[in-house]
C-alpha cells in the first residue's frame, strides 16, 4: 500500500505518518526529515537546502523529484510506504510515477497549526516564526492546488485534523479497507 499524508506543517502528518507505518507495517518516508539530514551535509547540494529551508521556501521541483525517487528506489519502499511531504506542487504529483493508493488531507487551520508549532518541545532551525508563515503561506499557494488533482484521481480523503490525534487516526484508518 502506498499512503500520501498532505497538510500545512503542524497538522499532524508525521504523528499519523509514525502511527501508520506501525500498524501497516510499512516504512514512513518523510520529505521534510529527509531535507534536514541533507542540510548537514557541506555538498553544495546540502549547503543550498539548508539555506532553503530555513528561510522558509520549498526546495526546488527537480532536486525534490531526484531525491525522492533515489529513497523510492530502495529495498524497503518496494512493498508501500507512508509518503510525507512529497508532492508539494503540480509539477511535482504529475512528474511522480508512483501509483498511490490514497492521500490523506489533515486539514487544520492556519491558527491551529501555528499553535501547535509553538507548543512543540524540540526546537529545529527550519522553525523560525517567519519561515513557518513563509511555508504555511506557500502551502495555501503551491500545494492546494494539487488536493484537486488528486480528488480527480479518485484518491483524495479530507480528514478533519483538528480533532484528537485517536479520531484522526480512526478517521484515516477507516478508508483504508
Amino acid at each position: 500500500m502506498k499512503v500520501l499524508l498532505i497538510g500545512i506543517q503542524g497538522a499532524g502528518k508525521s504523528t499519523q505518518g509514525n502511527f501508520l507505518s506501525e500498524k501497516l507495517n510499512l516504512p514512513y518516508l518523510s520529505t521534510g526529515h529527509i531535507f534536514r539530514e541533507l542540510s548537514k551535509d557541506k555538498s553544495v547540494d546540502g549547503r543550498f537546502i539548508k539555506e532553503t529551508i530555513n528561510a522558509g521556501f520549498l526546495v526546488p521541483d527537480e532536486l525534490t523529484i531526484r531525491v525522492v525517487n533515489e529513497y523510492l528506489q530502495r529495498p524497503e519502499y518496494r512493498n508501500g510506504y507512508i509518503l510525507d511531504g512529497f508532492p508539494r506542487t503540480i509539477q511535482q504529483a504529475k512528474s511522480f510515477h508512483e501509483k498511490l493508493d490514497k492521500a490523506f488531507y489533515l486539514k487544520v487551520s492556519d491558527k491551529e497549526a501555528l499553535w501547535r508549532l509553538a507548543g512543540r518541545d524540540e526546537y529545529r532551525e527550519d522553525e523560525t516564526l517567519k519561515a513557518i508563515k513563509k511555508r504555511i503561506d506557500l502551502f495555501h499557494e503551491v500545494t492546494e492546488p494539487i488536493l484537486d488533482f488528486y480528488r480527480q484521481v479518485g484518491i483524495l480523503v479530507e480528514v478533519d485534523g483538528e480533532k484528537t490525534i485517536s479520531e484522526v487516526s480512526e478517521n484515516i484508518y477507516s478508508h483504508l479497507n
